[in-house]
């Protein structure tokens, strides 16, 4: 019985050798796939955005940029790269129309978190002069979310929360309903009462992209293919708001 389970055991150990021999072969061999001359994966399986999303960005219904920019009333406009401007350190970047919205970022957007009042004028005042436009918020650090849709000067729909919620108005879409996001009352708290509970929040601020996205565009899933072919518009805010 003991020589029988030793060759037993030695039969075991020699299809586990040859297994790892095989595997490891076959790891060498499957650079040949990527560029011959770098190394680098081929331009066709690159991600399509190579820049991390923004925490907060406008989508407005437009394919004209200088309409953008004069409805902004946009202070010392200059050309910019559409990879410099989606980096965010611009106060206001305008970027080129894609599948007819235009995403506007920047630190110069105010903010529900600071002022919800002058973020709703904001939003409101562009409307009017372009149409639809959209906000979208969302910080991972402090959990801070938003969206707002607003059509010819007349909010739709708004949700903001800031440690509570800042702003609620208009009736829940359609898509907030499909991804479940949770809109809390104006005196509701979002404590737990057991970790095994949801965390709405931290879920909400997940799924703001994803709203984006059937709203109108999500900023991480462009072609990135127009971050050297197209270029966008950049300038400072005419006010604060």
């Amino acid at each position: 019985m003991p020589v029988l389970l030793l060759l037993l055991f030695g039969v075991a150990l020699s299809i586990c050798i040859a297994a790892v021999v095989f595997v490891n072969h076959h790891a060498r061999r499957r650079p040949q796939n990527l560029d011959s001359e770098s190394g680098a994966l081929p331009v066709s399986v690159l991600p399509h955005m190579l820049l991390c999303r923004p925490c907060c960005w406008l989508a407005i219904k437009s394919r004209s940029l200088h309409a953008v920019q004069s409805a902004l009333g946009l202070h010392n406009p200059k050309p910019c790269s559409f990879l410099e401007g989606m980096s965010g350190g611009e106060k206001l970047f305008i970027a080129p129309p894609v599948n007819g919205w235009i995403l506007v970022l920047g630190a110069g957007l105010p903010q529900p978190s600071e002022d919800v009042d002058a973020c709703f004028r904001f939003v409101l005042n562009l409307s009017r002069k372009l149409g639809e436009v959209q906000f979208f918020s969302a910080s991972r650090v402090v959990r801070d979310h938003a969206w707002v849709r607003a059509y010819r000067g007349r909010v739709v729909r708004a949700y903001a929360w800031a440690g509570k919620t800042l702003w609620k108005q208009g009736r829940k879409t359609a898509a907030e309903k499909e991804l479940e996001l949770k809109c809390f009352d104006y005196t509701e708290t979002a404590e737990r009462n057991s970790f095994f509970e949801p965390d709405f929040i931290a879920t909400n601020v997940d799924k703001v992209p994803l709203l984006a996205a059937r709203w109108s565009l999500d900023p991480a899933c462009i072609d990135g293919r127009l971050l050297e072919q197209e270029r966008g518009i950049t300038g400072e805010p005419s006010q604060r708001y």
